[in-house]
């Protein structure tokens, strides 16, 4: 499946546009971007983000083969 995702600014003229181009292509969906603004200015959900080892500690004295 392609999405064609047409940015507000080109309108709802473009989009129809395109919606009559890509008619006979069922591998082809257009959407019209609506969003109104960047969701991630808002920081207050997630708070500091913290990096760690993901890598399994071994016991102490442990041998590595």
């Amino acid at each position: 499946m392609i999405y064609c995702v047409v940015p507000p600014e080109l309108g709802d003229q473009a989009y129809r546009r395109l919606v009559e181009h890509y008619k006979d292509n069922p591998n082809i969906t257009v959407i019209l971007d609506r969003r109104q603004g960047d969701r991630r200015r808002d920081r207050s959900g997630g708070g500091e983000r913290e990096q760690r080892d993901r890598r399994r500690h071994r016991l102490p004295g442990a041998l590595q083969i």
